[in-house]
């Protein structure tokens, strides 16, 4: 059975999204999955209320108030935590995870956040890394705007190539991954298709192809991350 948390201390940040959309994924495979969701504002139990009964089935549970007991037929357990969990509660749900995904939005102020988070996750929190393995998505990163294009032309006379600037506010917390063997595994980009998959109890694996062909091929590296021995932890002997 796989397990794979979603998870920032700070909110905001895109782990719901990134939750249900995982479980969409993997159910249009054909796995037997489960969302179990830590968080009491329920966000990814109410996409699942909303989901259409003729899509491939996920089964939910409000991990907030009801025991997770999983049925042994279960592929993926997709974990949604809330913010703010730090100290012996942020240990005691991390280890109930083989892999940990932090999504991060494009701010130093949410970039310095997920730095300390880390920190006291594996340093604190004492995480053993054979037992959970960790990664950082970049999320919510603003491409092809009116203020992108307006800003590119300020930029661009200040000599600073605005095709680097997101990676060159990504490249302090990159160089703290680095150092603990962290990947930085891809960059999501910020789009309406995610609402519009969201409203109707989607994942954007639910949607056209042809609509969301640019948001899939960015999901790629995550996927085939996860699907890798690196994601997931060193058998115990």
């Amino acid at each position: 059975m796989r397990k794979i948390m979603l998870l920032n201390a700070k909110g905001g940040c895109g782990k719901s999204t990134l939750t249900t959309n995982l479980a969409s994924y993997y159910a249009a495979q054909g796995k037997a999955v489960v969302i179990a969701d830590f968080d009491r504002q329920g966000s990814s139990m109410e996409w699942l209320e909303a989901r259409p009964q003729d899509r491939p089935p996920i089964r939910g549970i409000a991990a907030w108030r009801d025991s997770v007991r999983v049925p042994r037929s279960t592929d993926y357990v997709i974990m949604d935590v809330p913010a703010g969990t730090h100290g012996p509660d942020l240990t005691a749900l991390v280890r109930r995870a083989q892999t940990v995904i932090i999504p991060v939005l494009p701010s130093p102020t949410d970039i310095r956040a997920a730095a300390h988070f880390i920190h006291e996750m594996l340093l604190v929190g004492k995480i053993v890394r054979d037992e959970t393995r960790v990664a950082v998505v970049a999320n919510r990163v603003r491409e092809n705007s009116s203020i992108q294009n307006s800003m590119e032309s300020v930029l661009n006379g200040m000599n600073i190539n605005f095709s680097t600037l997101n990676t060159q506010i990504y490249h302090n917390l990159e160089r703290f991954l680095s150092r603990l063997k962290i990947p930085f595994v891809t960059t999501l980009r910020e789009s309406q298709n995610y609402l519009v998959a969201d409203a109707r109890g989607l994942g954007i694996f639910d949607l056209n192809r042809s609509q969301v062909t640019h948001d899939i091929e960015q999901w790629r590296p995550l996927l085939k991350w996860l699907d890798s021995k690196r994601s997931m932890p060193n058998p115990v002997n």
